[in-house]
């Protein structure tokens, strides 16, 4: 089925902001709906991978700044001056930041795994006599000095979330780990207060839980990937400097000062500087930037050509039409930034769950505190405070913030065994839910260069010395689809032979002398001017080119005697790969720059039944755009510089390994095989990453939220116990261990074979 694309108009006004303090998905939820309250602004979409927030609208820069900080966030205008740069400290802002979480786990499990291990082989974590009281008086202190060293992010967190009447991850924990100390320090100063049986401390509780959450952080953010460098690559394109035409003479001056209307000239081998309108010359140009197609378009006088592409044989001089942020090379890095900023970032399963988890445990301890006062024995006070502060904290449990991380390591590490190399630990998790995943056609599903296919020969010659002529007189010219003939007899070992009197005939073909043999070869057009029938030929010419291959005759002595036919093949293992895909229950789809003819071909061969052709770059992340807004998971696949505004939309975007690196870095996975059986790969192991998340999810809280009824009393009425330290500190234990030994299951993992 094939369909037409409508083109995306780009916002007139826009102003990037740089973020601080935002840490979850919570936080871009809360910074979006601010920048969106202020009035004039259109629309407002953050970047959270980057830290970066794009706003639309006329509005003064401070007032964007106030809207953010009045929701206790920081932010700044991100720096414009070279982008490269910027990006560059960005990344190294991500290392100091990973280094930073390091340095939190070491000190906070510095403090914990020792009291940890020390209640555990039996130590008292008791106090009753004033030497208890002095020694743990300063384990309390070195407690609150790990609290605010490596536990700070998590209570300003828990604040924000509490200012704006919600609850998330850093709210349980800044509930746990501030009430396990406060009570502990009540147990220090006034232990005469709490029955004897309450009397125990929780010090390594929070310097546990603090440390454990940073290194789930740490592992986060490692698996974050760097998401800048698809920006810089395109960045790196851009010439930094244009030969252009003044006074009739040749000045070489920065992109930046060149004005429109300038006549401007490229040599062969140099990329296009700025959009413009051909007045002289003729030269091939490679568009595959644009248009994903392996074959370079000539250009001659009044032809346009774009930034960023590569001038391949002539020199050119050209009008320039468009410069600065208006030419191609400039709309495609602006449409990558954008689809970066408009991907939403999922939500943590932790999060989710402590938004109902954190107040149904504030109830509980309000109940159990309530029916203590009431119910309890004497001091019923006390009994209250003991039973309230142990149900919370008992129930933020130290392999909360491991869960999530330790799956997706191992995950990762699995997925790379079968080719497939994930940037992205959110990517793992979102490739299972995929319902529609869009192909493009040049280099994804076929091999992304022409070759030959066809050699039809029409007399006795044998095909091999047909060969040998063919790419013997191909040799001497540098049109992509004579490289291809050349490189089918290197391929076969064939030796080539002299050619002489050889000449090029300008969209036609060549002719010369070989072997005292006259030597035709080219298209349909060459032929008929030269006098050789075609004859039935012509028809087989017509039916190679229904299958999406370009059909040359070859002539000798004005003697037609063969056919050959250069196409970009079809990977050998695409077919099976997308029917894979099907059996699964997922949409394929084929955008292509390529013409109807050709996508009609590829896709019937591949099994594909709907496509779209004649795209642009931005119609690919438009058509990505549409599926989503019918409520599409969509994966995309691509390896060209075309296709990098789609891979950074989709929610999932596949870059195949052998493609260029602006799309490799664009892309969430990288299918490093070529292969498209890496796709169902990828899910397959996203599939079973996620269905281990959600087990470690559960293992992290079962044996926390069993000792709630304890913590809250529930046996005192019939055998007189209180919740002790040492099961406090085996359930954060034993949960931590279930969750590092079940995210280890995930290594014995095997996709299905194919």
């Amino acid at each position: 089925m094939d369909k037409s694309i409508n083109q995306v108009e780009q916002p007139a006004l826009e102003q990037v902001l740089q973020i601080e303090g935002a840490s979850c998905a919570g936080c871009v939820n809360k910074i979006e709906k601010a920048l969106n309250n202020v009035p004039g602004v259109t629309q407002a979409q953050m970047n959270f991978a980057d830290r970066t927030a794009s706003v639309s609208g006329d509005v003064k820069l401070e007032v964007l700044i106030q809207a953010v900080e009045q929701i206790g966030y920081h932010a700044k205008m991100a720096a414009t001056e070279d982008e490269a740069d910027t990006l560059t400290e960005k990344e190294q802002e991500e290392q100091n930041y990973y280094q930073t979480l390091l340095r939190h786990t070491w000190i906070a499990l510095g403090v914990g795994v020792p009291l940890m291990i020390y209640g555990l082989v039996g130590g008292t974590m008791t106090v009753t006599t004033v030497t208890e009281q002095v020694v743990w008086g300063l384990v309390g202190l070195v407690t609150l000095a790990v609290m605010y060293f490596s536990g700070k992010h998590f209570y300003f967190g828990a604040w924000r979330s509490f200012i704006h009447h919600s609850a998330n991850m850093d709210t349980l924990i800044a509930l746990g780990t501030g009430t396990a100390w406060l009570y502990s320090m009540l147990v220090v100063f006034v232990p005469d207060l709490l029955p004897l049986m309450a009397r125990h401390v929780y010090f390594e509780a929070t310097a546990m839980i603090i440390g454990l959450i940073n290194l789930g952080l740490a592992f986060e953010v490692k698996a974050r990937g760097k998401t800048s460098q698809a920006i810089k690559r395109l960045i790196g394109l851009q010439v930094k400097t244009a030969t252009v035409i003044r006074d009739e003479e040749e000045v070489n001056i920065a992109i930046a000062k060149v004005q429109l209307d300038d006549v401007v000239k490229v040599r062969p081998g140099e990329q296009i500087p700025v959009d413009g309108e051909v007045i002289s010359g003729s030269s091939m140009i490679d568009e595959s930037m644009l248009t994903g197609e392996p074959v370079p378009v000539e250009k001659r006088k009044g032809d346009e050509v774009a930034s960023g592409t590569l001038n391949k044989t002539g020199s050119l001089l050209f009008k320039a039409t468009r410069v600065g942020k208006d030419t191609a090379l400039a709309k495609i890095i602006s449409m990558v930034k954008r689809a970066q900023n408009s991907k939403p970032s999922i939500g943590r399963l932790a999060d989710v769950i402590s938004a109902y988890f954190v107040p149904t445990i504030m109830i509980i301890s309000i109940i159990s505190a309530l029916v203590w006062l009431n119910f309890g024995p004497e001091p019923q006070l006390a009994f209250a405070i003991a039973a309230a502060t142990t149900v919370l904290i008992i129930a933020c449990p130290c392999a909360l913030g491991l869960a999530t991380p330790m799956s997706v390591m191992v995950g990762v590490g699995k997925a790379a065994e079968a080719g497939v190399l994930i940037r992205n630990g959110e990517a793992l998790q979102t490739a299972s839910k995929i319902t529609t995943m869009v192909l493009d056609k040049t280099g994804t599903i076929t091999a992304g260069s022409p070759s030959v296919t066809d050699i039809i020969v029409l007399d006795d010659r044998d095909e091999s010395r047909v060969l040998q002529l063919a790419a013997s007189i191909e040799s001497h010219s540098e049109h992509p689809l004579a490289m291809a003939v050349v490189s089918s007899a290197k391929e076969q070992s064939i030796n080539l032979v002299e050619v002489t009197e050889f000449n090029a005939i300008a969209g036609q073909g060549v002719e010369g002398l070989c072997e005292g043999e006259h030597l035709l070869f080219g298209n349909e057009k060459l032929m008929t001017q030269q006098g050789v029938a075609l004859d039935q030929a012509v028809e087989q010419g017509q039916q190679l080119a229904q299958q999406a291959k370009t059909p040359m005759y070859f002539a000798i002595n004005n003697q037609l005697v063969a056919v050959i036919a250069v196409a970009d093949a079809i990977k050998a293992d695409s077919k099976a790969a997308i029917a894979r895909l099907q059996s699964n229950g997922i949409k394929v789809v084929m955008l292509t720059g390529d013409n109807r003819d050709t996508a009609v071909a590829v896709a019937k061969q591949v099994g594909v039944d709907e496509f779209y052709a004649e795209v642009q770059p931005q119609d690919k992340a438009a058509q990505v755009e549409v599926f989503q807004q019918a409520g599409e998971i969509v994966g995309m696949v691509g390896d060209g510089i075309n296709d990098a505004p789609a891979l950074a939309l989709a929610d999932v975007g596949f870059a195949i390994g052998t493609g260029t690196d602006v799309a490799i870095e664009s892309g969430d996975i990288t299918l490093m095989r070529g292969s498209l059986h890496g796709l169902a790969d990828a899910i397959a192991v996203s599939k079973a990453t996620l269905t281990n998340i959600k087990q470690n999810l559960l293992g992290a809280f079962v044996y926390n939220v069993a000792g709630v009824p304890i913590a809250a009393g529930l046996l005192y009425p019939f055998f007189g116990i209180l919740l002790s330290p040492v099961i406090a500190g085996a359930a954060m234990a034993f949960s931590s261990l279930t969750v590092v030994s079940n995210a280890n299951r995930l290594r014995w993992f095997k996709a299905k074979q194919h």
